[in-house]
């Protein structure tokens, strides 16, 4: 049977939290009593309190917004029972009608407990009719003789510190700013969910995304930066580890995690991100993403000069931040440039120049390279170690494990592209898909193990789910044992499979792990495809896995070439388009120069061909278009290397080997003209004449839509069927 009244938790938060920007007791009230006394009843608690409230119907609005009235009261007069005569508490409503959350700033450790604990207690026996004033004295009383006890754990840094949050990206975001710190020849520790880390080396191995690692941090001999990643359990929780900080991260706010510790909102959860950003000092920066809405409004509780990040150098937030006095980055004609009052930019480096960005394919690492640039440059550091730190970031195993490592797996004769990544939450999902279809190959394929931990809510599963059946073109399910958090594998297969359901995928194989998940995978994937893995438990044991069967870890040079083969081009695409710029007569010299400088690309082969072919030299084009096809030229130079291949084996006088290319032509793209009239001169050369008239005919009606075609369709469709049928057998 639920109590009328009591304390579901009660908390004490170390550093500045959801409430103030200093140490609160936080209680979490269940008042069903309250809830649904009659009037008078709580009307007579209320008048004895000193109150002068409407308590409202039972079960009423009014009625539950007394509850949280009634707490507040009973804080502010047990405090002047004890002889304080000013008491910050803020109240909030709970999770349910009858639930509150109630926080009071404390200075003294032993004092705010037994005013938590007491809490829930006084409460229920002032419902009960007992008389408030011997109850609240003494509670005041056990206060007053409560032992000293140790302060509050927040630190108050006396170096530049850096406090990064955010939904995704806030890892990556810490580890490349630490990046810039270190080049800047700074002593640097930084906090994260690996651990505590002093100058690369972890230090203190486990999940310090909270006040344990900010104190971790702060406490290094020596040190003369910090680096705090600041997740929501621990700012939940704990609190902030810090009493301010110089610089401040939002990166995103996005739906994780919801349903947990009274926060079931995305507008909850931006209070929750807010945090860092409210103990920002006044000539400090906080930085914050401009594209969200929840986040760039976390600047009006700021002290900190505000300085938005986004992509698109349209977004208002870039101008009002800048119009503010403070600052904008973002990315024009391809370089990341800042934006100043007056008009002034500022150009930090070109795109193509930082590895994190996957030669600008991953679009939220872009996004933390602009919070991280601009946090760096806000902590005070030299804009050469900004930059010098930014083309030294690769997005490897070694500067930024688990996000985003890519590798190259030996696969039937090439190489298939292999992400792990911590991709654990819908915009997480969604990015690393993003980064796996711009590494598939043309005509390749995404297979996604798709996972996560039972901590999210069923439709945040259903979501997942919904995105791995639209995204990607096989979907298995890797199960994470020490991740289930309450959960049955059971209950994910179920979850991840309404979602696929959505997608119209009927079934998705499940693996007991992440490890069995990528063995099953690497049966099934060819030369070009990408397995995109989301990680969380067996990280290592996958890397030992991919090292054992020969794959390597990609470098950025890597993973531009694979970007731009997926997009159909070549890393040296501009030499290719300069070749076809070139007067007649340089043309093949250019095309040979090339060719010899890259041997067996069948691309070189297949550009020699042509500038060799265009000049009437089909003897010499033809082996070459044969080589090009035979190295595994990809589309869309493909399907040109055979047209023009079968065009030169016409003029040649070999018009059969030519027809019989161009009827496979034909069959796969039916609509094209093109192929049409050359397999026509083909077929004259060899003296069909009947069929090129009667494909003639066909093409000619395929096309036509005017009065005379519709009316005498049946009839020309007959006649060339019968010239096909009349044409004399071929030489």
């Amino acid at each position: 049977m639920t109590e009328p009244v009591g304390a579901t938790e009660v908390r004490l938060l170390e550093g500045p939290n959801l409430y103030f920007t200093k140490p609160a007791v936080k209680v979490m009230l269940s008042m069903p009593g309250y809830l649904d006394a009659p009037a008078a009843t709580v009307k007579a608690v209320a008048d004895g309190l000193g109150m002068r409230a409407r308590v409202g119907e039972p079960g009423s609005v009014q009625r539950q917004a007394f509850l949280g009235r009634i707490a507040q009261q009973v804080i502010r007069s047990v405090a002047k029972a004890a002889g304080t005569t000013r008491v910050g508490v803020r109240v909030r409503p709970g999770a349910g009608p009858a639930d509150v959350v109630v926080a009071a700033v404390w200075r003294r450790r032993a004092r705010a407990w037994i005013l938590g604990d007491s809490l829930g207690p006084v409460l229920a026996q002032l419902l009960s009719g007992a008389d408030p004033g011997p109850l609240l004295a003494g509670v005041a009383a056990e206060m007053a003789a409560a032992p000293a006890s140790r302060p509050a754990t927040a630190i108050t840094p006396k170096i530049p510190v850096a406090s990064i949050t955010g939904t995704n990206g806030k890892t990556t975001t810490t580890r490349l700013l630490a990046h810039m710190c270190m080049t800047a020849g700074l002593k640097t520790a930084w906090s994260s969910t690996d651990g505590v880390v002093v100058m690369g080396e972890v230090v203190t191995p486990g999940d310090y995304s909270g006040p344990a690692g900010a104190r971790g941090v702060l406490e290094t001999p020596g040190l003369q930066i910090g680096v705090l990643e600041m997740a929501r359990g621990g700012l939940l929780l704990k609190g902030m580890g810090v009493t301010h900080n110089d610089v401040s991260v939002v990166t995103n706010v996005s739906a994780d995690h919801l349903g947990l510790q009274g926060i079931d909102t995305l507008d909850q959860l931006a209070e929750v991100k807010a945090i860092v950003t409210t103990v920002t000092k006044p000539d400090g920066w906080t930085v914050l993403n401009g594209e969200d809405p929840r986040v760039w409004a976390m600047h009006a509780r700021s002290m900190g000069r505000p300085w938005a990040f986004a992509l698109d150098p349209t977004t208002p937030a870039l101008r009002e931040a800048v119009d503010a006095g403070g600052r904008g980055i973002t990315l024009i004609d391809g370089d990341v440039t800042i934006l100043m009052p007056g008009g002034r930019t500022q150009k930090v480096l070109p795109l193509t120049d930082i590895p994190a960005t996957l030669s600008g394919l991953s679009v939220h690492n872009i996004a933390n390279v602009l919070a991280a640039t601009a946090a760096g440059i806000g902590l005070g550091l030299p804009l050469g170690a900004v930059t010098d730190a930014l083309r030294d970031f690769n997005p490897d195993d070694r500067l930024n494990p688990g996000r985003m490592n890519i590798y190259s797996l030996p696969v039937d004769g090439g190489s298939a592209s292999v992400i792990l990544d911590l991709a654990h939450n819908e915009a997480g999902l969604a990015a690393l898909l993003d980064v796996a279809r711009g590494l598939t190959a043309p005509g390749g394929r995404v297979f996604l193990a798709l996972g996560t931990a039972g901590d999210r809510t069923d439709d945040i599963l259903h979501a997942l789910g919904q995105i791995a059946g639209q995204r990607a073109d096989h979907v298995v399910i890797a199960h994470k044992e020490h991740y289930l958090r309450g959960r049955s594998t059971e209950e994910f297969e179920t979850h991840f499979g309404a979602g696929l359901a959505l997608a119209g995928i009927g079934e998705a194989p499940s693996h007991p792990s992440e490890l069995a998940a990528l063995e099953s995978l690497e049966g099934h994937v060819a030369p070009g495809d990408v397995i995109a893995m989301m990680t969380h438990e067996q990280r290592a044991e996958m890397l030992a896995w991919l090292t054992d069967r020969g794959a390597s870890a990609d470098e950025a040079g890597d993973i531009r070439r694979k970007v731009v083969a997926a997009q159909g081009k070549h890393e040296r695409e501009a030499d290719f388009d300069a070749l076809w710029a070139l007067p007649d007569a340089e043309r093949i010299p250019w095309a040979q120069q090339l060719y010899e400088e890259l041997p067996g690309d069948a691309r070189a082969a297949y550009e020699l061909a042509s500038a060799l072919d265009a000049e009437g030299d089909e003897a010499d084009a033809v082996p070459l278009y044969e080589a090009a096809l035979g190295a595994g030229l990809p589309e869309p130079h493909r399907h040109r290397a055979r047209v023009q291949l079968a065009s030169s084996l016409r003029n040649l006088g070999r018009p059969i080997e030519a027809i019989a290319l161009l009827d496979q032509l034909a069959s796969e793209r039916p609509e094209s003209a093109a192929i049409l009239a050359f397999r026509a001169l083909a077929r004259v050369d060899a003296g069909q004449y009947r069929p090129v008239v009667a494909d003639l005919i066909d093409a000619l009606l395929a096309r036509a839509a005017d009065e005379d075609s519709n009316r005498y369709r049946a009839a020309l469709t007959r006649y060339a069927e019968g010239l096909r049928d009349a044409d004399p057998p071929e030489a």
